[in-house]
């Protein structure tokens, strides 16, 4: 079975040591994806924004690896406080309210102040 390495051009990935997803046969997991915009390196203040960032990333992520958004079968939130939730609930529902993966969400931390979630998600192509 074939290992595919896929990178996002994240500059942390090389230093931190991860790929920003891992195609293994017919599964993709994507690692935890944060609110930048790894062209400009910014980051918006908004979770909202944050999370379209997340899934323009992985959707970009996806497709470079043979993926669709539609082949998600699995994802985990990691959002940073239980009173963004309400704000961050549209844009999710934007990017995979069609495709109903199973979903975790998780209060935590995050490595960086500015990061208010994270998104990780794991695809199928049967």
């Amino acid at each position: 079975m074939t290992r595919r390495l896929i990178s996002s051009g994240s500059p942390f990935e090389q230093t931190m040591g991860y790929s920003r997803a891992v195609v293994q046969g017919n599964w993709c997991f994507v690692s935890g994806t944060t609110g930048y915009d790894y062209a400009t390196m910014t980051m918006p203040d908004d979770i909202a924004a944050q999370a379209r960032n997340c899934f323009g990333t992985i959707r970009g992520v996806l497709e470079g690896a043979g993926f669709a958004m539609g082949d998600i079968v699995r994802v985990q939130y990691t959002v940073t406080d239980a009173a963004l939730v309400d704000a961050v609930i549209p844009a999710l529902g934007e990017a995979l309210g069609d495709i109903r993966p199973a979903a975790t969400m998780v209060i935590a931390g995050l490595i960086r102040p500015e990061m208010k979630i994270e998104v990780e998600v794991t695809a199928f192509k049967g």
